[in-house]
């Protein structure tokens, strides 16, 4: 029997983890080293930046950048977050009624130009209701995940790191913004009227709910101990069945294996290279190594 091992484990507290993070669900092989989170994607520097966890919960976006300039990491075909994407973004009620038309040409806010739902959002919204996301200004508070990348020029306004993004569309400095998953202000009202039909309608068009995070395994780890890899991926597999209600929204998104992530990694894929976010389109088998792109639950 090969020799137990721990990993460093960087991830939220989702109910999908919570039977790992809890203890419930364990490993005679592998144990954990959990990370004190209270929102993931605050760490997601320190991976790509100091390569500081083994295992991490990581934005899919911030993982294809990881790969364009080297990172140590490689993708396991684990879902750790997906959601609907066209709830997060707003404009102020109280200047007239927008429709995702009007903010072409115009200044949208989002934390980072990088952010992952601004990507899959972006990428909707020119899809699908025709906006040339290229001609906005996108007015960012936050630096990319990664140095190496420059945002593009002429397309990213940075402004200082303590403004509020919703305050600057209440304040009229932006037209609308990526705000969360949650309205902050009930001044502020959903770019996408009917969002959650139009998240519904995209979802079953393109291969399930858009993926926000997934797993990613250091390299060295994936070649020497391919093993733990294998019940690493097993114990997530297992704490999503003991966490998550079974027909929910959660459920559908929470997907594990190559071929239940393809569709969806293929579309952000194709999002982040029209958006200037990587240098190429990459195959989704070149995500994965010889071990993760075999994983299957």
């Amino acid at each position: 029997m090969a020799d137990p091992v721990k990993l460093s484990l960087m991830t939220g507290n989702y109910p999908n983890t919570q039977p790992l993070k809890s203890g419930k669900v364990t490993s005679p092989l592998v144990s954990f080293d959990f990370a004190e989170v209270k929102i993931a994607n605050q760490h997601f520097k320190q991976v790509v930046r100091e390569a500081k966890y083994d295992v991490s919960e990581l934005a899919i976006v911030t993982f294809l950048q990881a790969k364009t300039y080297g990172k140590p990491y490689v993708l396991m075909p684990a879902v750790a977050v997906s959601r609907g994407q066209l709830q997060t973004i707003a404009y102020d009620g109280e200047r007239g009624t927008m429709s995702p038309k009007d903010i072409a040409g115009k200044k949208v806010g989002v934390r980072a130009y990088t952010q992952t739902t601004g990507a899959w959002v972006r990428g909707i919204l020119q899809d699908d209701y025709g906006v040339d996301v290229n001609g906005i200004t996108w007015v960012t508070t936050e630096d990319p995940h990664l140095a190496e990348y420059q945002d593009p020029p002429g397309m990213v306004l940075r402004v200082a790191d303590d403004k509020s993004i919703p305050k600057m569309v209440l304040e009229g400095e932006t037209v609308a913004a990526i705000v969360g998953d949650t309205i902050p202000d009930p001044r502020l009202k959903y770019l996408v009227a009917d969002h959650e039909a139009a998240n519904k309608r995209f979802a079953e068009k393109n291969g399930g709910v858009p993926i926000n995070h997934m797993y990613v395994v250091r390299q060295s780890i994936s070649k020497e101990r391919p093993d733990a890899v294998r019940e690493v991926f097993r114990m997530l597999v297992e704490s999503a069945k003991q966490g998550v209600q079974p027909g929910t929204e959660m459920a559908a998104g929470i997907r594990f294996g190559v071929d239940a992530c393809r569709t969806s990694l293929e579309k952000i894929i194709d999002y982040s290279f029209k958006q200037k976010l990587i240098p190429r389109r990459f195959t989704v088998d070149e995500l994965f190594d010889d071990t993760t792109r075999n994983l299957k639950p």
